[in-house]
């Protein structure tokens, strides 16, 4: 199993491009499903994640080709006919998101055997609502031993959906399986966050006629069939906020492009607020910090566009060494403070309660062996790495690998001292 070795103390100097949106491309090349022409996905991320989507999607009858042209990485996606509706609980329980495959399926075909996805490390985030949804619009769902068998004998009708809480999984799923359903569908208390419009505006650029995405409240005309279209993956806001809180904990001057300082506003204002330089550009922003210590910070995460909770585990990593203490708030999955104890063993002096956690800044941080547990927790290890002293390994960065694109290339090219250890050095358990 790889390992990422980080040598703490160099400060950040240098220019970041920041990727696709993981979070986005995986709901774009679901709607490939929707359509027997090519679907041309652009600045295109290549992670873990995407692999495993595009591994079933193959199953299912689509031809995924991925290519490096003039404008990057591009991933043509054609599905001339579904081959099979059946989605195996193999494939389906490497990546949550691969879910969102049931109502293109059912859209498509009028019928779908997919696998539950089971649970997952950062909290239950059961699949009830996007079941609800599926059935308000048609589908005849039942559940047996771990699969969602899916009939719409009558095809899907368009209806009216509130969500009882804001769930971006289940809009975005209720969006991909309304656009081919008869009539009009209204979905309330959707979801505003930034990857709703991308996908919105994918699919009325395949003929689908989507309105107010970004908004509480979206309407979805239905049509026939959709075409192909080309279409470039909004920029990865949690990468970007990501290395920002990279930049403010190792001091020095990094700027970030290809991105949009807007998406990460609630983030920005609070490094801001932390003591440490932000600059907006027209095509990201600058994070600057002269080394003077940051200042303790309270956050509480929520729904777009608050404080996003994928940016959590980065920010209690840059208040381990602030002055004072902070009060993080966890308002949206009830199980994501398991890298506090990872940067414990750092010296970080964390408490925590429930969703609440207390973290008291501490003089410096000393290098040590830590596990990731999760996608962000991986990536907090490694900003804490950044600051320590001396070396950090940190275990099980397969959990990494699915949502950063060569992430040790890109903080090396500014400076920091982080490599990649091939292959394993004794077991990692899963308890």
């Amino acid at each position: 199993m790889d390992r990422i070795a980080i040598v703490g103390g160099a400060r950040l100097h240098g220019e970041i491009p920041i990727s696709g949106a993981k979070n986005s491309a995986i709901k774009l090349m679901t709607a490939s499903l929707l359509t027997e022409e090519p679907l041309h996905l652009t600045n295109m991320p290549r992670l873990a994640d995407t692999r495993f989507l595009g591994t079933l999607l193959t199953r299912l009858g689509a031809i995924v080709d991925e290519r490096e042209g003039p404008a990057g990485s591009e991933t043509i996606l054609h599905t001339p006919e579904i081959v099979s509706s059946f989605a195996p609980y193999d494939l389906v329980r490497q990546m949550r998101a691969s879910f969102n495959v049931l109502g293109p399926l059912i859209a498509r075909t009028g019928q779908a055997k997919v696998s539950l996805p089971g649970g997952c490390t950062i909290g239950a985030r059961p699949v009830d609502l996007h079941l609800k949804a599926l059935e308000t619009l048609g589908a005849q769902i039942d559940l047996h031993e771990g699969y969602v068998y899916a009939q719409a004998p009558r095809g899907l009708k368009g209806a009216e959906i509130e969500f009882p809480f804001v769930s971006v999984g289940a809009t975005e799923h209720a969006m991909l399986t309304a656009v081919l359903a008869k009539g009009e569908t209204v979905l309330k208390n959707a979801a505003c966050e930034p990857e709703i419009v991308d996908l919105a505006d994918c699919l009325n650029k395949m003929g689908a006629r989507v309105e107010g995405a970004g908004t509480p409240v979206i309407r979805i005309t239905g049509v026939a069939r959709l075409s192909g279209a080309k279409h470039a993956v909004i920029t990865d806001r949690i990468e970007a906020g990501t290395y920002a809180v990279a930049a403010a904990m190792a001091g020095g001057e990094v700027r970030l492009t290809n991105t949009r300082a807007d998406l990460i506003e609630a983030l920005l204002l609070k490094i801001e607020e932390a003591g440490a330089g932000v600059e907006r550009t027209n095509d990201g922003v600058i994070i600057r910090r002269n080394g003077a210590r940051l200042k303790a910070v309270d956050i509480d995460t929520g729904v777009y566009p608050g404080f996003a909770t994928d940016l959590q585990a980065q920010f209690m990593a840059l208040m381990t060494l602030a002055e004072g203490e902070s009060v993080i708030r966890e308002h949206i999955f009830e199980n994501r403070f398991m890298h506090a104890p990872e940067l414990a063993r750092l010296g970080a002096d964390i408490t925590v309660s429930g969703g609440e956690a207390r973290v008291r800044g501490v003089e410096y941080l000393e290098g040590a062996q830590v596990m990731a547990t999760d996608l962000r927790a991986s990536v907090s290890l490694v900003i804490a790495g950044l600051a320590a002293r001396g070396e950090t390994v940190v275990g099980r960065v397969y959990h990494l690998d699915r949502g950063f694109e060569r992430l040790e290339e890109k903080l090396g090219a500014c400076g920091a001292n982080v490599r990649r250890i091939k292959g394993d050095a004794g077991p990692e358990t899963e308890d």
